[in-house]
């Protein structure tokens, strides 16, 4: 994906719902308690061997994760381009992202139906133009009385050949996969079953990840005792 000013992004997904993520509070796992922050808020500058300085901010991305016992600390946080986040604090903190109707000469209007007509053309990805997915997670555990830190890391970029997005590569290949899980009768649970229950069972996990490999998605994953 080419950087340009002033978004430095492109909305490979819906973009209202990207805008989603710069008002939802965002909650995380702390000391085994439920903590609510607002999006955007505590950036940390990471470091990334593939692109760079990348911004990480909360966002509230762990949904159903949050339903886990016995997990004390977890948080999730979304990844920019350095100084993407204060054109977003900008326009949020402005109003431009509100529901709540305001009259313009006798007109009701809701900001954030503006923002959207203004924001969207300039998200919209060029004909040809490619993006990219970066990813970390870091779990740390205790296993028989030791330490353990695993780092799983995720570069992914869009392929010309087939002209698929990074974006639908990372997740779309992962749905795929779960769906061919489930129609082999690796699958069976019945209801409303989120990604986590899926990868309780060691041999769907591994069935998943073998599928992204297959398709040159690839996860590289570290342990440091």
């Amino acid at each position: 994906m080419v950087r340009e000013w002033p978004y430095q992004y492109k909305a490979v997904f819906s973009p209202i719902d990207v805008i989603e993520e710069y008002t939802r509070p965002a909650r995380y796992i702390e000391n085994g308690q439920l903590i609510i922050k607002e999006a955007l808020s505590e950036i940390e500058i990471l470091d990334f061997e593939s692109v760079g300085k990348l911004e990480a901010w909360n966002s509230d991305g762990l949904r159903s994760l949050l339903k886990i016992k016995g997990i004390p600390n977890m948080i999730e946080k979304t990844l920019r381009f350095p100084g993407t986040t204060e054109y977003l604090k900008v326009l949020r903190d402005t109003g431009f992202f509100s529901y709540q109707e305001v009259d313009i000469k006798g007109k009701k209007i809701r900001p954030i139906d503006l923002t959207a007509k203004l924001l969207f053309p300039i998200w919209k990805m060029k004909h040809g133009e490619g993006d990219f997915t970066v990813m970390k997670i870091i779990i740390n555990s205790v296993e028989n009385g030791e330490q353990r830190e695993y780092i799983c890391d995720l570069y992914d970029q869009y392929n010309p050949e087939s002209d698929i997005l990074s974006m639908a590569r990372t997740t779309g290949y992962t749905c795929t996969a779960v769906a061919d899980l489930i129609l082999g009768g690796g699958f069976e649970s019945p209801g409303i079953c989120p990604p986590e229950y899926i990868g309780y069972e060691e041999k769907n996990y591994l069935f998943v990840m073998d599928y992204l490999r297959k398709r040159n998605v690839i996860y590289n994953i570290r342990v440091n005792s």
